[in-house]
């Protein structure tokens, strides 16, 4: 782990590793606040305050999961690259539909958008990479695969996941709060709509 300097006001923890990165966040997510990312964690206030705190805490335990919500997101599974989703992991459709919905799934983080989360802990036979050439236009409710994630994408917008289905449910509200459906410990049950 490295801390490094982030502006007058944050520190940004430097992990090896997604699993690092949340081990961190467990551990400091009471006590400053924290952002979690792919492989870091950002904490913002006063940097000294921020590196003393560093210093006397230990990355949490990851049998100790982020206590969250569970969320089921009824998907209907006809994304435009479920064949390509098979082809890669050489499972039929009924497999990957199986094993997208009979695993749960955690959200990791946030990012790309406003109320896009990556879901990390699925059925590890669908790590698939992303597509070879990323979509201009993805519509809102589509639901993807990309290396160790799943997704949901919150909006239209560009993306390069492979796409398996898509739900109904809003991932962002601006009249709801959070906003965001789906937040930093959210167990989320994908079943078949």
């Amino acid at each position: 782990m490295n801390l490094k300097p982030y502006g007058d006001t944050a520190l940004l923890i430097d992990c090896e590793s997604l699993d690092e990165a949340q081990r961190w966040f467990a551990a400091l997510h009471d006590e400053a606040e924290v952002v979690l990312g792919a492989r870091t964690v950002l904490l913002r206030g006063e940097p000294s305050v921020l590196r003393s705190l560093v210093g006397r805490t230990t990355p949490a335990d990851l049998a100790s999961p982020l206590d969250g919500p569970e969320i089921e997101v009824p998907v209907v599974y006809d994304g435009a690259d479920l064949d390509d989703v098979t082809r890669l992991t050489g499972l039929t459709e009924p497999e990957v539909v199986e094993a997208h919905t009979s695993t749960p799934w955690t959200v990791a983080f946030g990012g790309f958008a406003p109320g896009f989360s990556y879901l990390v802990g699925g059925d590890p036979r669908l790590q698939v990479p992303r597509r070879e050439s990323p979509r201009n236009r993805v519509p809102a409710g589509s639901v993807g695969l990309a290396g160790e994630f799943s997704g949901v994408y919150p909006r239209e917008s560009p993306g390069g996941w492979q796409l398996i289905g898509r739900t109904e449910l809003a991932m962002w509200d601006t009249q709801r709060e959070p906003p965001a459906l789906l937040t930093a410990g959210t167990t989320v049950r994908f079943v078949v709509a």
